[in-house]
């Protein structure tokens, strides 16, 4: 690619697409050029907002124009795999919004056209380049931890479903509820820290007792109360990895969860040492002489997370390296929550063939 900035068109121009192209307008070397949407008044509103020359009528006309060099992808879960196979076809380069696709066939399916295309294919979890997830991995790293041979993770919302009876509740819009929502990140961010260990085997249930009573709704997405609810709203699991450690993932929308933080966790157990973070606070505790000495862990310095995720992409783009996040971290995840609901909906554990 010359030194000429790249070209970035945005497919979705909601929340979550709009966050992005506030982000891409900071960020050197990269140019928001084009936005579409399927409600076109709202692509057009984002336009205007964000100084965006050119409005598309479709996705398919913005990743036919040959000008555009990449694209960010954020729209609802099913379009996913659609989309991002589509613009690796077309010659992009594609950041993706978490979760990779609906399901782990349908990830499968991005995975081997990215491999094709020879195009960068990366995920969004902006949870990696936290400051505090940032200053974890750089502890991990240096080996005050050690090999972590445990892990809990998780996220809480006492009362939070989104978009009730919209995209967001149904199964074959979204793929799941909490799980695949916000759970997602929390494995994203667990597996990273542990080293990126392979999942061998899964054992899970989920639950849905606040959605079908219409209860427990947030304040995110619009709800459609002519729509229906047929995801979970508490899903819980553990994971067994190829290393020999175990991770427990557990997160709700709304569930009874007194005494537990809304904020989002992870505790990561080794050898040496472990490390912690729920919400914005950091810890790290080893015990010396055979007693627990406990320390607060300071978030590393530097921009806001988004800014690093999005120069990381450019920079993958330019120096044609693999993603932090790449496309196998994307199917790795998919085929995870997969497993959970297939072992919450058989009752059985669920064993992952890597072949």
């Amino acid at each position: 690619m010359s030194h000429a900035n790249i070209r970035l068109g945005v497919i979705g121009a909601g929340a979550i697409g709009s966050i992005h192209m506030e982000t891409f307008n900071k960020v050197e070397g990269i140019d928001v050029v084009a936005v579409t949407d399927v409600y076109r008044p709202l692509a057009e509103q984002r336009a205007a907002e964000h100084g965006i020359q050119l409005v598309h009528a479709s996705p398919q006309s913005l990743l036919e124009d040959p000008s555009i060099d990449a694209v960010v992808i954020g729209v609802p879960n099913q379009f996913h795999a659609g989309l991002a196979i589509e613009a690796l076809k077309q010659g992009k380069h594609v950041l993706l919004e978490k979760p990779m696709a609906i399901d782990s066939e349908a990830a499968r399916a991005i995975v081997e056209e990215a491999k094709k295309s020879g195009k960068i294919l990366m995920m969004s979890h902006q949870m990696r380049w936290s400051g505090l997830s940032r200053a974890l991995k750089q502890r991990i790293d240096n080996g005050d931890v050690g090999p972590i041979y445990n892990a809990k993770a998780g996220w809480f919302r006492k009362k939070g479903i989104p978009g009730w009876g919209s995209w967001f509740t149904r199964k074959d819009q979204a793929g799941g509820g909490p799980l695949i929502d916000i759970g997602v990140h929390m494995l994203d961010l667990s597996l990273y820290l542990m080293g990126n260990p392979k999942p061998i085997s899964v054992y899970g249930s989920t639950y849905a007792e606040f959605g079908p009573k219409r209860q427990g709704t947030g304040t995110w997405g619009t709800p459609n109360w002519d729509g229906y609810y047929d995801v979970e709203d508490l899903a819980s699991a553990l994971i067994k990895l190829d290393n020999g450690a175990t991770l427990s993932l557990e997160v709700s929308w709304a569930a009874h969860s007194a005494f537990l933080p809304e904020d989002p966790f992870i505790h990561l157990m080794g050898t040496q040492g472990g490390v912690a973070i729920i919400g914005n606070n950091g810890k790290y505790v080893t015990h010396t002489d055979n007693e627990v000495v406990e320390s607060d862990i300071t978030p590393l310095e530097g921009e806001d997370d988004r800014i690093l995720m999005s120069r990381h992409f450019v920079e993958c783009i330019r120096e044609g390296k693999e993603p932090i996040t790449s496309a196998l971290s994307g199917y790795t995840n998919n085929r995870i929550l997969d497993a959970i609901y297939e072992s919450s909906r058989t009752g059985n554990e669920v064993k992952l063939n890597w072949d």
